[in-house]
């Protein structure tokens, strides 16, 4: 296709304009509507509240929390993220509200950068999040192959190994790419289905768990009991590690932004996508975390469960094979529902890079169904993608911690970068019909020193003594493509990336992208 993208010149004469429809205020930003815009405010929520699912993150770095600071971790760094998260989300939602496009992140940090060099920003900001979406797509869909494992294991006694978790995790990848290519508008009913699912499951487990066992956990327990099983002696730094458990759930939610394209009334319901799906991710992701602590029977069990998935063991141990094994199939069908719909998403930022050329064989990527109107060749590469980084578990026990760090490294700088340039920007910037008012400033730097702050500590070694069983590998896949955009950009893309007036452009019109 020649028409689905315009790469152009860089103008701030095209402010938010009231009274615009969704395509015209696409077109004032410099692109042509190819996708079909067939989402309602609730399916555009629904996308990032199913990609947070605190019945995916939440479960699958249970067992990481137990180990990493223990249940005053686990119930104190939820409250703490959640908190610090909502300053983020609430930074890129005013921003998401002033340009809605599925281009997202790097969109916004072309626009609010300097002009002399928005289109560096714009390239790094887009790579970062191609990273952590993929990331994000590896954790949620690998977290739901090991929980699959586990319920196979009870059920049919088949034994969980790290060669048969990898087949699994690539069959998942495999059924999310077909529903994502071939079932396009199931997938925007299971996304709205997905939504009662979590709230529905969440209130039935937490239930259930209240009420049936006959031992629960005292409330000190759950609230100030430390453990450490990290090797490292410093109580202040395992606390420290032990929030990746909620950092690395409310990741995701700029799918709201991915996917204004495709929604009616972009510029509001993306960004109260943005913010209400972190703030009720939060309250259930409490709720969730509470019911398990408090009913977990033995803690040494299920944190050497035979499974591997504490969680599971907790249900087993509390409420018995029967209604244990039937709770866990709730967890694992609200898993599938989120990797679905981080398919979706991250084939939805893959597609708007590439109609601006910046991945390697963009004219593939970029190229749209015409009996379903998306991006086909995209989806096959974040499932493609996300499957090459989870290959590592066959030899690196903290194989799943690193993706996990590499998902929140990636997306949360791509998510402060547009956020920090806006503070720059001060009152120049174009507000949206959605916005922060005063309060803009203060929530942003709350982002900015926020995501400092996570960027360097998840990099850091998880477990003591270090070996190259064990060492956290983020720093290295960070690297690897920071080299490589880096690489890309000095010795060709910054000659053409967002350059209107570049040959390679020729033809394909001037706007304001």
């Amino acid at each position: 296709m020649t028409d689905d993208a315009i790469v152009s010149g860089r103008s701030d004469t095209a402010a938010p304009a009231r009274g615009l429809s969704d395509e015209e205020r696409l077109a004032q930003l410099g692109y042509t509507q190819v996708l079909a815009r067939r989402m309602s405010a609730f399916s555009n929520y629904a996308v990032s509240f199913t990609i947070i699912s605190v019945l995916s993150g939440c479960m699958t770095l249970y067992l990481f929390g137990m180990t990493t600071g223990g249940p005053a971790v686990i119930t104190w760094g939820w409250v703490a993220v959640g908190l610090m998260t909502l300053f983020v989300g609430l930074s890129m939602a005013e921003i998401c509200s002033a340009y809605p496009t599925s281009a997202g992140l790097y969109f916004w940090a072309h626009r609010l950068a300097p002009e002399r060099s928005a289109a560096a920003w714009a390239w790094f900001t887009g790579w970062f999040n191609v990273l952590g979406q993929v990331a994000v797509t590896a954790g949620i869909d690998f977290g739901a192959a090991s929980f699959l494992g586990a319920y196979l294991n009870l059920q049919f006694g088949w034994e969980v190994t790290p060669g048969r978790t990898i087949v699994l995790f690539a069959a998942i990848l495999l059924l999310h790419g077909l529903l994502n290519t071939f079932g396009v508008r199931m997938v925007g009913l299971l996304n709205s289905v997905s939504v009662w699912w979590h709230v529905v499951g969440v209130v039935v487990i937490v239930g259930v768990l209240a009420v049936v066992p006959d031992h629960h956990r005292s409330a000190s327990y759950v609230f100030t009991e430390f453990v450490n099983e990290t090797g490292w002696s410093s109580g202040v730094y395992v606390v420290l590690l032990g929030l990746l458990m909620a950092q690395y759930t409310f990741t995701g939610y700029d799918a709201s932004a991915h996917m204004t394209e495709e929604t009616h009334d972009a510029s509001t319901a993306g960004p109260k996508g943005i913010v209400r799906s972190i703030w009720t991710s939060w309250v259930a992701g409490f709720v969730l975390l509470l019911g398990f602590t408090f009913a977990i029977q033995s803690y040494e069990g299920a944190r050497t469960s035979p499974t591997g998935v504490p969680p599971a063991q907790i249900l087993l141990d509390a409420l018995g094979a029967t209604t244990g094994k039937l709770l866990l199939l709730v967890i694992i069908g609200a898993q599938l529902f989120c990797g679905m719909a981080s398919v979706t998403a991250n084939s939805r930022m893959i597609y708007a890079f590439s109609r601006d050329g910046a991945l390697p064989l963009s004219r593939v990527w970029h190229t749209v169904s015409p009996r379903t109107r998306t991006p086909v060749a995209a989806v096959w590469l974040a499932a493609g993608a996300a499957l090459v980084l989870g290959l590592p578990y066959l030899i690196n026990v903290t194989a799943y911690a690193a993706v996990t760090s590499i998902a929140v490294i990636g997306l949360y700088i791509a998510y402060v970068i547009p956020t920090l340039l806006r503070l720059r920007k001060g009152e120049a910037f174009e507000r949206g019909p959605w916005h922060l008012g005063r309060w803009s400033r203060v929530v942003g730097l709350v982002s900015v020193v926020w995501v400092g702050v996570i960027t360097v500590l998840f990099m850091l070694p998880q477990l003591a003594p270090v070996t190259w069983e064990n060492f956290n590998y983020a720093p290295l896949a960070v690297l690897v493509v920071l080299g490589f955009a880096a690489g890309w950009w000095r010795v060709s893309a910054r000659h053409w990336f967002l350059n209107p007036e570049h040959p390679r452009h020729a033809g394909r019109g001037k706007g304001v992208g």
